[in-house]
């Protein structure tokens, strides 16, 4: 029987994308609502690290199945590193992707496009349930569009503009996205990551 993954979180998004990202290891990925638990755990932290460290161990307790958690955001540097931590929040609770873009561009209104430089940041917790966690990371640079462009991604996909590629984030496909995205970065370190808490990920 193989190992068995909780993937922390809801977001269907994220769901597709590690069920993509992680296709290739030997693990049986689970959603909260597969084996019944909560994932209304509050984020507290002062950083991705710490958020993504409350969420994977929370669950890892209450499902007694190693458990992996992300918190990832958008740095905008025009915007003083903005909205961060607060990526997800940032129009307000309750708030579409649709609304948390269109926010973010009246807030770079008049900002050249030679300044609206940002990154995507992604920090994967991985809690095994007697307490030991490991962490891997990942970063994306690019640049905010004027507009929104594409149908693809979730988030600040369709404003994430990828100079090397001439497309944003919302106009890849997935296997390429997972290739150069944040969260793919991170995920490329899980290996190393499960192999310092004990599991084989070449079995």
């Amino acid at each position: 029987m193989r190992n068995r993954m909780l993937l922390a979180t809801q977001n269907q998004g994220k769901v597709r994308e590690y069920r993509s990202l992680l296709k290739c290891i030997p693990f049986q990925l689970l959603t909260p609502a597969d084996v019944g638990v909560a994932t209304d755990v509050e984020e507290t932290g002062g950083s991705y690290r710490e958020n993504a460290a409350i969420k994977a161990e929370a669950l890892a307790r209450q499902s007694e199945i190693l458990s992996l958690a992300d918190d990832s955001g958008l740095e905008v540097d025009a915007l003083g590193g903005e909205p961060g931590l607060m990526s997800a929040r940032y129009a307000g609770e309750g708030a579409s992707d649709k609304d948390r873009v269109d926010y973010l561009l009246h807030k770079l209104e008049g900002v050249p496009v030679d300044e609206r430089t940002a990154r995507f940041k992604c920090v994967i917790a991985v809690a095994a349930p007697d307490g030991r966690v490991e962490f891997c990371s990942g970063e994306c640079l690019g640049v905010i569009t004027l507009h929104p462009v594409g149908e693809g991604g979730f988030g600040y996909d369709p404003v994430f503009y990828l100079p090397p590629l001439g497309k944003v984030m919302a106009e890849l496909p997935l296997e390429v996205k997972n290739e150069i995205s944040h969260r793919g970065q991170a995920a490329k370190k899980l290996p190393q990551a499960l192999e310092r808490l004990g599991y084989d990920w070449a079995v």
